[in-house]
């Protein structure tokens, strides 16, 4: 059965933006854009008249800043801010956003914000193979608790036993997909493992502590958050 796309509204006051914002939007499947606004007042308009799924809502605007107008929506649409301001996550983040996407930023990392607005998939028998003595190894993936990087491999750890893979950490960060959350450079984590998240690191279930990357807090509270 298919599903229908999810329509899209840009808010926000810099024309770099809706170039960037509807490139992306154009080349993303599952995504249509339906509006682009300047400033709330025309996002308030907009919204009164036709349904938005999906909206990607700068902070610093003219007229009201965009946290505020996210404030007096009675049922917002599934929004991801974008912004140049990191200073504004935390306060995001209490208005349930789906992610926090800071300018400049990648059609990669946009990927990743807009996953999380799209209707979850069924779950898979995704399994990762290992080679162990000669022999291919099936190791599920909620098996794994974490990935640790180590130069030219990585630590494939679960709980009866740790493998060393021949791979890089963006490799195994584009192949494990949203089942997982890179916490810091060296360091992707099952996001079922997760117990609790803390300042400068996150628990896991089988007692791990895993250090945060500061680059990665945003994205990881924003996940937490859900």
């Amino acid at each position: 059965m298919t599903t229908s796309p999810l329509r899209c509204l840009i808010v926000d006051d810099e024309p770099l933006a809706h170039q960037v914002l509807t490139q992306f939007i154009g080349q993303t499947p599952g995504l249509v854009l339906t509006g682009k606004c300047r400033h709330a007042m025309e996002a308030h308009e907009h919204l009164s008249q036709h349904p938005v799924d999906l909206l990607f809502l700068d902070i610093e605007m003219p007229l009201m800043n965009g946290l505020n107008f996210l404030r007096t929506l009675k049922h917002p649409p599934k929004t991801i801010l974008t912004t140049a301001y990191r200073e504004y996550a935390y306060e995001g983040y209490e208005l349930d956003v789906l992610d926090y996407l800071l300018k400049p930023f990648s059609y990669e990392r946009f990927l990743k914000a807009t996953a999380r607005a799209q209707p979850a998939a069924a779950p898979e028998d995704k399994h990762l193979l290992i080679k162990e003595q000669g022999s291919l190894l099936k190791v599920p993936y909620t098996a794994i608790a974490y990935v640790e990087g180590c130069k030219d491999y990585v630590k494939i750890v679960t709980a009866a036993k740790t493998y060393l893979h021949h791979a890089t950490m963006k490799e195994m960060a584009d192949q494990l997909g949203e089942a997982f959350v890179r916490v810091h450079r060296s360091f992707i984590v099952g996001a079922a493992h997760i117990r609790l998240l803390q300042a400068e690191h996150v628990a896991l279930a089988d007692g791990s502590i895993i250090p945060i990357g500061s680059s990665y807090k945003p994205e990881l509270v924003a996940w937490f958050k859900k």
